[in-house]
């Protein structure tokens, strides 16, 4: 039987090949085997773990004492001992708690991402595997917080979300509000986390209580992982706090010290790994969330309001799309939208909000096709201004509405609401210029141009001189 039909147990190297495979199994050296690894004068100890099938023929993966993984190059010289065996379990303990009166009740809606997930050892991924129920176990101190429910939506990464993912999400949401609920969480993979966020902050009309998107920038298995101490400060938000928008609540710098409170329609993930990733741009955070509290930094933070008042407005149009303007970007990009029957699209321009002349005569075609194209700029900061050169004023004329501030993702959701209500390009105009959760601020404060906010220094500041 070969090596890839073979079944593994747990005397079977799991996930290894070739000679280093013939070699471990040669020893009596086996999967979860605890092993000491000497190589001239290093030296390491750990648990071997299962490998991923794309990992080098000659290499080992040992899980070591500080909980990170470490790959390892075996040559001929390299002289492996085990001294023990481990099977590694990851999977927390499931417990029981009795809810509390006096505590508020919040509703934790999962939908995968690394805040729920663990590392797949067959690929070497993280895989959305932790239920809602395993992390409440993982952060003991909920307890006391709040009367947490764990439901699961989906099980699925972040990158895989889809327009109609935004509705059922909603639609949960409004579930749960009108079950009595005084605050939700929602557990949400960071990649697009903001926009999820942003299309949510549109559905939900005279939202009643919070709504808090959280995640993780590490897995649940490793030391380093932001999830409990987001999630802890999350519950905090969504149960406690007298406020209802639909927000981003994650670390605001590399410790565990604080969280920032985003408005999920002007939030940015700003990093591909920093735990501090999330920015407000062309503003500052609503607030900072540790251990004693939480402290507003802005006060236009709408609070809670009657149940009674609230409802769902979930039409949407999927037929948008989205394009960034780039030196030598061809036409044909934006006519061939044209011609597969896209509804709207969202562009992102240059500087002031500039797209090559060579556009003109797709943007025309856009004009008489009658589908809208919103104009939001490629710079993080700023609004678009398409009065100041002739570049602008010739793309005004061609019927492109100018996004003002939004950020793109804020842009693309609000454009699929919006065409889910009309199709009347004068009235989308209007709409889109027309602030609804505020994706568009009308003109950017003193400490809107703050890049380093998530720096202890720069909250600081903001602080001293509220």
């Amino acid at each position: 039987m070969s090596d890839k039909k073979k079944k593994p147990d747990d005397n079977d190297p799991e996930g290894y090949r070739g000679t280093l495979r013939e070699r471990l199994v040669r020893e009596g050296i086996h999967t979860w085997s605890k092993v000491k690894i000497t190589k001239g004068t290093a030296r390491y100890e750990g648990l071997l773990l299962p490998r991923s099938q794309h990992t080098a023929d000659d290499y080992l993966t040992l899980k070591v004492d500080t909980g990170y993984n470490l790959g390892v190059l075996v040559d001929a010289s390299t002289k492996i001992e085990e001294f023990g065996h481990q099977k590694g379990h990851y999977k927390l303990p499931q417990i029981n708690v009795e809810f509390k009166k006096d505590l508020p009740n919040v509703t934790f809606l999962g939908t995968g991402g690394t805040v729920a997930s663990r590392l797949d050892y067959r690929t070497g991924a993280v895989l959305p595997a932790f239920t809602p129920e395993e992390l409440f176990s993982a952060v003991p101190e909920l307890i006391s917080a709040v009367n947490l429910t764990p439901k699961t939506l989906y099980q699925i990464l972040s990158e895989n979300f889809r327009p109609e993912y935004w509705v059922k999400t909603a639609e949960a949401i409004a579930k749960e509000i009108e079950s009595g609920v005084d605050g939700v969480i929602i557990g949400h993979g960071t990649d697009t986390m903001c926009t999820t966020g942003a299309a949510i902050s549109y559905f939900l009309r005279n939202q009643p209580v919070p709504v808090v998107l959280v995640g993780s920038q590490r897995s649940s298995d490793r030391p380093s992982s932001d999830g409990p101490k987001n999630i802890l400060h999350a519950a905090t938000l969504a149960g406690r706090e007298n406020f209802a928008e639909t927000v981003v609540c994650m670390h605001g710098g590399t410790s565990d010290s604080y969280n920032l409170i985003h408005r999920a329609t002007r939030c940015r993930k700003m990093h591909s790994s920093r735990r501090d990733t999330f920015r407000t741009l062309d503003d500052v955070p609503l607030g900072k969330v540790d251990e004693s509290g939480v402290t507003w930094l802005k006060d236009d933070v709408r609070p809670r309001g009657p149940v009674e008042d609230f409802w769902l407005d979930t039409k949407i149009d999927t037929r948008v799309g989205m394009l960034y303007s780039y030196p030598g970007m061809n036409p044909d990009i934006l006519d061939s939208m044209v011609d597969k029957g896209y509804h709207g699209i969202v562009m992102i321009g240059t500087g002031l909000g500039h797209v090559g002349t060579d556009m003109f005569h797709s943007l025309e075609r856009c004009q008489e096709e009658e589908i809208p194209v919103v104009l939001v700029v490629e710079p993080l900061f700023g609004y678009v201004h398409l009065r100041v050169y002739e570049t602008g004023r010739d793309m005004l004329a061609r019927g492109v509405i100018e996004g003002g501030n939004m950020l793109p993702s804020a842009a693309y959701t609000k454009l699929v609401w919006v065409l889910g209500h009309t199709r009347d390009v004068k009235e989308v105009e209007k709409l889109i210029q027309t602030p609804i959760a505020g994706e568009i601020t009308a003109r950017e404060g003193p400490r809107g141009f703050m890049l380093l906010q998530g720096v202890e220094t720069g909250i600081d500041e903001i602080l001293r001189n509220l």
